[in-house]
Formats: structure tokens, sequence, C-alpha cells
């Protein structure tokens, strides 16, 4: 029988209430299932992380909201949410998931992790910094997207402009010479990346693991990179 690819899936956390336990969404395991890969959740453990790049055939960092490095940011801003222990992980996972050309996907705090990364900078509050962008951060509020075309996401997606969900305060607003945006809203905030010099590395804004795998494009992220990650197979 043949194996299935299996995904290294950094933990969430409450981080709202404290901190004290993992708590990620089990749609990301269930996206991934479907697609045709074993998911596995990865603590904050330091002395894993050279386990999980070895053992793992893709890595996959979720949503969040932790304290990223002011350096991140754009000249007097920074972050405004707690520090996690996550970052360390989360950060070393994916340096060294990239270093080997291991498919990465990042899906909202994971996308600006990977375009910071390679380069990029960001913002705290992306609507007080932009006042003519769309309140990005609500619950059951969508807006569109509009697919660049020649990117690999838009041979994957297949479709130029689409609906998704908005989750997210934070947002990428200066773009490096390693990073493609892939993505935009109307207003013009980048909703997705990909990194080229990488066999696949791309960003999300949006929340495909809560999209309809069936029916809507900007779930077919899933099946991407689970077919890319079944190359590492041995």
């Amino acid at each position: 029988m043949k194996r299935m690819p299996k995904i290294a899936v950094i933990m969430d956390e409450n981080t709202s209430a404290g901190g004290g336990r993992y708590d990620v969404s089990r749609n990301y395991f269930s996206a991934l299932r479907r697609a045709g890969a074993f998911a596995f959740g990865i603590p904050y453990v330091p002395d894993l992380v050279d386990q999980v790049v070895e053992d793992f055939d893709g890595f996959l960092s979720v949503g969040g909201r932790i304290n990223f490095p002011k350096s991140w940011y754009v000249e007097g801003d920074q972050s405004h949410y707690p520090p996690s222990d996550r970052l360390a992980v989360d950060m070393a996972l994916m340096e060294s998931f990239l270093a080997r050309d291991k498919p990465v996907l990042g899906i909202c705090n994971g996308m600006q992790m990977l375009g910071c990364l390679n380069g990029c900078r960001m913002v705290s509050d992306v609507h007080s910094s932009w006042p003519d962008a769309l309140n990005h951060d609500q619950a059951n509020f969508s807006h569109d997207v509009s697919v660049v075309p020649g990117t690999r996401m838009a041979d994957i997606l297949g479709i130029e402009t689409f609906t998704v969900n908005t989750f997210h305060r934070e947002a990428i607003v200066e773009v490096s010479g390693a990073v493609t945006v892939t993505a935009r809203a109307p207003d013009g905030v980048v909703e997705a990346i990909e990194i080229g010099s990488q066999t696949f590395a791309m960003g999300l804004q949006w929340h495909p693991e809560m999209l309809d795998a069936d029916s809507h494009p900007g779930a077919r992220v899933f099946d991407a990179f689970v077919e890319a990650s079944s190359r590492h197979l041995r």
C-alpha cells in the first residue's frame, strides 16, 4: 500500500485566555486528510524540530495571534499580541523545511511569517494603517480576491476572482523581491503569496480549511500542497 504523506501542523494556543493550552481547529486536519495526507499536531518543543523536519513531508503553519519580532513591522509599528512559545518553534520549522525545499503552506498568521522570513514587512492593524481598507478582522464577513494571472497559485485555483472569509488584523504591506503576490483584496491588501525559489511555499490570508473543498476554489490549495508533499515520500 502506498504511504500517504505526513504533514506537520504547528499547534496554535489560546493566547486570548492566557495561553495555557494548545488550541487548533480540527478543520485543518480534516482538510489535509480529505486531500490525501495524514496530519500531526506539533507542540512547542524545540528539541523536536530536527526530527520533525526529517520525518515529515510538508509543514503547515496555521492561523493564530502571537507576538512577532518588531523588525518584521514597518517603522514605528509593532505587534500588539501576547508573546508565545510558538514563535521560536514555528520559525525553526518553517526555516528548516524551506532549507530542504520541502513544501510549506502558511495560513493567516503562517502567511505573514512566511513573507517576513523572506524579507517582507507588515502592519499590526491594516484598517488603522490604511483607512480605506476593509475591516478584514470580522467573523461572518467575506470579500472578493483577485488572483494574479501567470502565478502558480493561479494554476492551482483555476479562477480569477472569488469570495473568501477574513479574520486578520495584521497584513503584509511591503513585499520583497523574493516573494510574489498572488492575490489581493479589492482594497489592495495582500491576500496570497508564493516563494518562487521553492518547489512549493505558499501563503493565504483567508482560511481555506473553513471552505467547502468540493465547491470553493479557495480550498484547492490543500490538494496542491499534499500533491507536492507526496513527492518527498521515501
